[in-house]
């Protein structure tokens, strides 16, 4: 994969773009396919990498721990990790990532009304 130069004017014209849109600064955070089922999913509580990708199966392993990283590096997500063997790892919803929750369950709620008489 490319590295992407900061300095591009795409890359400036983005950041302008989420400074002063607060649309495009929610899709910075939680933009991509997998971002949202993954906060819809920790919304029931916390879980474990394995709970997580059998609620999501579709998901691959790098796209998963990806997204996982990413959600933790933007304050949506806490991991918590615990000193035994083998390795105890748990996420759930910072306050952050709960506090999104009214948005994604009206995405849900749109998407149960709009997916009628078309699966």
């Amino acid at each position: 994969m490319a590295k992407i130069k900061e300095s591009s004017t795409i890359q400036e014209n983005k950041q302008y773009a989420i400074q002063k849109c607060p649309v495009s600064y929610v899709m910075e955070m939680i933009g991509g396919y997998w971002k949202p089922i993954i906060i819809y999913h920790l919304s029931s509580g916390d879980k474990r990498y394995n709970e997580l990708k059998k609620a999501i199966p579709a998901v691959t392993e790098k796209m998963l721990i990806q997204h996982l990283k990413q959600l933790e590096a933007d304050g949506l997500v806490v991991r918590e990790s615990k000193p035994v063997v083998p390795p105890f790892v748990t996420y759930r919803l910072s306050s952050a990532g709960r506090g999104m929750m009214p948005m994604i369950n009206a995405m849900a709620e749109w998407g149960l009304d709009h997916m009628k008489g078309k699966f």
